[in-house]
């Protein structure tokens, strides 16, 4: 057995033992022997895409979903280059990414020869860990290096406090397809019992305990981890959840789906004062919470591992793995400010959304409640998130993720796509124009490669409808060429291109119909720029008044 071979077959098997059911591939030379390794693997499913960009987001959104680490293979050169927004953006957002590039021997390097860079550290500070594996040789050790370095690529990844993505970069000469001798020397097999090496997991942290308060506001945002159980802990203490669409705390009685606008007016943020804040995951759509953060006394984040922790506001006053929120006695005059000021400020923002016609935060609030139970739903990081932020009705049943680690908009139609892969029910996407263009890769699909229930909302302003809610608005003269960029694409013909079903909604009413079919499928929603500034002009009004007559 030549020594690309027999690398390739070891590294996928001991991967496999220790938990690998997803690979995503791009095809290329270099990598042949562990693309052919995967082929023959009948425990893993195995994704295909042309472009490695599209792929890696696609193993992104497979790893957010799944909570596990995917594989992401591709071949030498600037094909692994284009693995690099999605590790940046798993590396900020704790997505257990296996990262394996195909490199040309030490030899070739340095040479002029055909698609060779340098590989070595490639994507920095962005991976967890990287490991050179070295070129393979026919010599005694080699199978019991080359598993210990899968289980531990593996189990770094995974985390458990802290999961990112791994880089091995695996160097190989040729030949690099089988030549049909299974000879080697020394046995290939892995342990009887599973992996080569077994990680145990510690044992959970002791949880830092906070004196009984009733003003104590727990808060959510992207990534956040054990969810539920400080949701109910803030139940019984009567304390007030503030959480972003993607921190999946929006829900129950104790849910604040306002509170942007709630702490966006000066009177109430000032009224409201918490004697604590707790913090779960990295909460980053909403100015004013952030604005409201810098002045809490007492603000403990909740992180698993307390080498990395978010604190954009640098008002963090404690850190902890673990918090226990205690009952507290009295009584519930602090939640019914909050719940009161809440419904006031929800009534206002519904009014105003129903007499908005086919607008942005309408169709975010809209779609979200023709979600059956058990969807999911991926958001594009730009408005969409924070039109369901301001819009989002509290509701169960659904689960939220966004990419809000770098958030960026490339890759998030493969991301949503991986997404979907993972996800056992219905799925749906809420993308904007230009996200969605910048990412039309991810709807290439090979005959025989898995097909998710996956339906994309894209709401098609014509360019960078954000830029219209920031001060760049106002330079009217290269407002629309710089930043407003309009494109003019009709989706339609986008979507013809790839054979992917497409509706376009000519009102709000029409969206459960159009939302329903099967497979890959488009539906577009169109609006305007300006139109849409006003609206969120007059939700901003509308609720602040509203909070204020309720004060």
């Amino acid at each position: 057995m030549n020594p690309a071979t027999a690398l390739a077959t070891v590294l996928v098997d001991e991967l496999v033992r220790c938990g690998l059911t997803d690979v995503v591939l791009a095809p290329g030379s270099r990598s042949a022997p562990l693309a052919l390794a995967l082929h023959a693997e009948s425990r893993v499913r195995l994704h295909v895409r042309i472009d490695e960009r599209s792929a890696s987001f696609l193993a992104l959104g497979l790893a957010k979903r799944s909570e596990r680490p995917v594989a992401l293979l591709c071949s030498s050169g600037t094909a692994a280059a284009n693995f690099h927004p999605a590790v940046i953006e798993a590396g900020e957002s704790g997505v257990p990414l296996l990262v394996l590039t195909a490199d040309r021997p030490p030899e070739l390097r340095g040479t002029g020869a055909n698609q060779t860079i340098d590989q070595i550290k490639l994507f920095g500070s962005a991976v967890r860990w990287f490991a050179e594996v070295g070129v393979p040789e026919d010599r005694p050790g080699q199978v019991a290096y080359w598993r210990s370095l899968a289980c531990r690529a593996y189990q770094r990844a995974l985390g458990p406090s802290d999961p990112g993505p791994v880089h091995l970069n695996l160097a190989f000469r040729e030949p690099l397809i089988p030549d049909g001798d299974t000879t080697w020397c020394e046995s290939l097999d892995g342990d009887a019992n599973g992996p080569w090496v077994r990680a145990r997991v510690a044992p959970p942290p002791v949880a830092l305990h906070i004196p009984p308060t009733r003003r104590g506001v727990l808060v959510v945002g992207d990534g956040a981890a054990n969810v539920r159980r400080y949701i109910a802990a803030a139940g019984m203490a009567g304390w007030p959840v503030l959480s972003e669409p993607s921190g999946s705390g929006r829900y129950g009685d104790h849910a604040i789906s306002t509170y942007h606008f709630l702490l966006g007016t000066p009177e109430f943020a000032d009224a409201h004062q918490p004697d604590v804040v707790v913090t779960l995951g990295r909460p980053g759509l909403s100015r004013p919470l952030l604005s409201w953060l810098k002045r809490a006394e007492e603000h403990i984040v909740v992180a698993p591992d307390l080498a990395r922790w978010p604190d954009p506001t640098r008002s963090a006053t404690q850190v902890a793995q673990a918090v226990e929120i205690p009952v507290a006695s009295g009584d519930d005059t602090w939640l019914h400010a909050w719940r009161g000021a809440e419904a006031a400020a929800r009534a206002a923002i519904d009014d105003l959304l129903d007499s908005s016609g086919m607008s942005e935060p309408r169709l975010a609030r809209d779609l979200v409640d023709a979600l059956p139970n058990g969807a999911l739903l991926f958001t594009g990081s730009s408005m969409p998130i924070r039109d369901l932020d301001q819009a989002m009705r509290p509701r169960r049943g659904i689960r939220v993720l966004a990419s809000r680690g770098a958030s960026g908009i490339d890759g998030l139609v493969s991301t949503a796509m991986g997404a979907a892969l993972g996800h056992n029910g219905p799925s749906f996407a809420l993308l904007g124009d230009l996200s969605f263009l910048h990412d039309q890769n991810g709807l290439i699909l090979g005959p025989r490669e898995p097909r998710p229930d996956l339906c994309y909302v894209v709401v098609n302003n014509d360019g960078g409808g954000i830029f219209s809610l920031l001060p760049q608005a106002a330079l009217r003269d290269p407002f629309e060429r710089v930043f407003g960029t309009p494109h003019g694409i009709d989706l339609g013909y986008v979507c013809a291109a790839t054979g992917t079903p497409y509706t376009l909604v000519g009102d709000l009413s029409e969206l459960a119909k159009a939302l329903r079919g099967e497979g890959p499928r488009v539906v577009e929603v169109r609006t305007e720029r300006e139109a849409n500034a006003l609206v969120h002009a007059q939700l901003r009004e509308a609720a602040q008044t509203a909070i204020r007559a309720a004060l």
